[in-house]
């Protein structure tokens, strides 16, 4: 293993260490499993899958996504839009803090570290390419392992609108791999009445289970 892959790995046994002390669990294979780490990972596979030579940097970042969400809960703010606007800038500025915190620990340099706060909060999107994939890979990772959840709590014409949301976000690389996603029956209608209030996306249904 190379330094620079050891110095990686060390980042994500880090990431991983204060991930899996959320306290919020959910059951995968049967065993109950830390929220935010099961978060982590599967951010990590889907870039993986999406970009297999994504930099040092990006992988980084896409591990930290999350990381250590459970600190600042959505209550500590007001409800409503201005409310969650506000919950969310600060989680950025959050995980790019314990992120970097993390990197300079285990040995990066300042510039490397600069870079992935930058990707954390998403500063550039739809500019740069970088900060668009990680966009793209937390789009993928919610409709792959978060819709289903999040639709049992909302009607269809909320989650429709969500779904278009999200659709605007990603670029057209990430609209094709969403399009090779194996949801559920709901989702593929849903999605599908999303992108036909979308003219600028494809029309076509997610794969259907």
């Amino acid at each position: 293993m190379t330094a620079a892959a050891a110095r990686v790995e060390r980042a994500f046994e880090e990431f991983d260490l204060i991930n899996a002390a959320d306290p919020r669990c959910e059951s995968v294979d049967g065993a109950e499993q830390p929220r935010e780490l099961m978060y982590a990972r599967r951010m990590s596979a889907a870039l993986a899958r999406l970009e297999p030579d994504a930099s040092e940097e990006l992988r980084l970042a896409v591990r930290a996504q999350h990381i250590a969400r459970w600190e600042i809960p959505r209550a500590t703010f007001p409800p409503g839009r201005q409310g969650y606007k506000r919950w969310r800038t600060q989680l950025m500025e959050h995980h790019a803090a314990v992120a970097a915190d993390v990197m300079g620990k285990v040995g990066y340099d300042e510039p490397a570290i600069a870079r992935v706060t930058q990707l954390l909060r998403k500063q550039g999107l739809k500019r740069d390419a970088e900060v668009q994939t990680l966009e793209d890979v937390a789009c993928l990772v919610f409709l792959e392992n978060y819709f289903d959840g999040f639709a049992r709590e909302h009607d269809d014409d909320k989650l429709v609108d969500i779904l278009r949301k999200t659709w605007v976000k990603m670029s057209a690389r990430g609209r094709e791999a969403a399009l090779g996603l194996d949801l559920g029956e709901r989702a593929s209608i849903l999605v599908g009445r999303a992108l036909a209030q979308d003219p600028q996306g494809p029309t076509t249904p997610l794969a259907e289970p």
